[in-house]
C-alpha cells in the first residue's frame, strides 16, 4: 500500500523559516528542513494560523490533530511533551519516569520528534543544563522558544 501523498506548508516564524506537513487529515511532520511548499488545506491554513498566534502568544495550547511516525517508546514519549504546560520545562529523567524509559532514550526520542513546536520538545532540559536541541539554530532556537513561553531558564 502506498503512503498517502503529503502536502507541505511553508511559513515565515521568528526562529526561521518552518515547513508543516499534512497527510491523512493530520499533521505527519514539521522542521526547518525539508522541501518547504505553498499548499492550501483547511488543516495546514488551521496550523499556520495557529502558529502565529503561538509566536504573537496568543495561543500557549495547539489544537491540530498529529499524527507523528515512530516507535511506542517514541509516542509516550511525545505524548509526555504535549502534557508540559506552556512555560514549564521537565528534564529528560522527568519524562523518562512517565514514559517508562531512561533520560539517555527520551533525549533520543526528543531528537526524532517530526513535530517539534507542536510537539513541544523544545520545554525538555537536562538536569544540569539546557540540553539539546535539533531543530532549527539548536540550542539557540531553543532558548528562544523557551524565552518567548517565558520559561525560568536559569541553566
Amino acid at each position: 500500500m502506498a503512503a498517502a501523498p503529503r502536502l507541505y506548508r511553508s511559513v515565515d516564524t521568528p526562529v526561521g523559516r518552518f515547513t508543516i506537513a499534512e497527510a491523512e487529515g493530520a499533521v505527519v511532520a514539521a522542521g526547518w528542513r525539508g522541501p518547504g511548499g505553498d499548499a492550501r488545506s483547511p488543516l495546514l491554513d488551521a496550523a499556520a494560523g495557529q502558529l502565529a498566534a503561538y509566536f504573537d502568544r496568543r495561543l500557549q495550547d495547539f489544537d491540530l490533530p498529529l499524527m507523528p511516525a515512530g516507535t511506542a517508546f517514541e509516542r509516550a514519549v511525545w505524548q509526555g511533551m504535549c502534557a508540559i504546560p506552556y512555560g514549564q520545562t521537565r528534564t529528560y529523567a522527568d519524562l523518562a519516569k512517565v514514559a517508562g524509559g531512561v533520560a539517555r532514550a527520551v533525549g533520543q526520542a526528543c531528537g526524532s520528534n517530526p513535530i517539534p513546536i507542536f510537539i513541544p520538545c523544545h520545554r525538555i532540559t537536562g538536569s544540569h543544563g539546557l540540553g539539546g536541541f535539533s531543530g532549527g539554530e539548536g540550542r539557540m532556537t531553543k532558548r528562544r522558544l523557551l524565552g518567548l513561553e517565558g520559561a525560568m531558564l536559569d541553566i
